[in-house]
């Protein structure tokens, strides 16, 4: 892809896009503590239950452990959950942060995650911290579902950073490994690009 020449601020996706993740490796994890059906909850590209209410900031750190809690076949504790949570999480590659830093010479860069106040305050301090490292350093301005109060691929969240941002759609592209979130972005008139695993995005340069 080309980046066309009105592109004045590219949006990324978190988990997939820039941050490595291994959903299975969470899944896993949380069985392991006694959550036993927690691939019943939990997917790649959208979760169910309490887990979209998590995402959405419907619910805190501390209701969020206590209904996994509940769902546990033996007792758990706090660092437990939030360990088997967070282990969904891998690292941020260098390249991908060496990236970010050059396009954000040429860019405004935005950030668009569905995500939670654990993988943001725990994983992703924590992986950034090793190398002196915040999310203000990467981007211009983060927009995460748990303090928008909405979730991809609804609309919503979209029409949130084109009204804060004050930004035009035309004048954007968005980046996302999710085909809906595309879908709903480029109906909403962004300029789109779904990125497969593992994907390059030197082309970006």
């Amino acid at each position: 892809m080309i980046v066309p020449d009105n592109i004045s601020t590219l949006i990324f996706d978190f988990g997939g896009v820039i941050y490595n993740i291994d959903i299975q490796l969470g899944i896993s994890n949380l069985k392991k503590i006694g959550f036993a059906d927690a691939d019943k909850y939990i997917g790649h590209f959208g979760h169910n239950d309490f887990f979209i209410q998590w995402e959405n900031g419907g619910i805190n750190v501390e209701k969020f452990r206590n209904e996994i809690r509940k769902r546990c076949v033996k007792e758990v504790t706090d660092q437990e959950i939030d360990d088997a949570w967070c282990s969904i999480m891998l690292n941020i590659p260098e390249e991908r942060i060496k990236l970010l830093q050059q396009l954000r010479k040429k860019y405004r860069l935005l950030l668009l995650s569905n995500t939670n106040p654990l993988h943001i305050s725990v994983s992703t301090k924590e992986e950034l911290g090793k190398r002196g490292l915040s999310m203000g350093d990467l981007f211009d301005k983060c927009y995460y579902s748990y303090e928008v109060g909405a979730i991809k691929p609804g609309k919503e969240i979209f029409l949130h950073l084109l009204q804060d941002d004050a930004v035009k759609a035309e004048n954007c592209l968005f980046l996302d490994d999710g085909k809906k979130n595309i879908e709903t972005a480029t109906g909403l008139g962004f300029n789109t690009y779904l990125v497969t695993p593992g994907q390059s995005l030197d082309f970006l340069l």
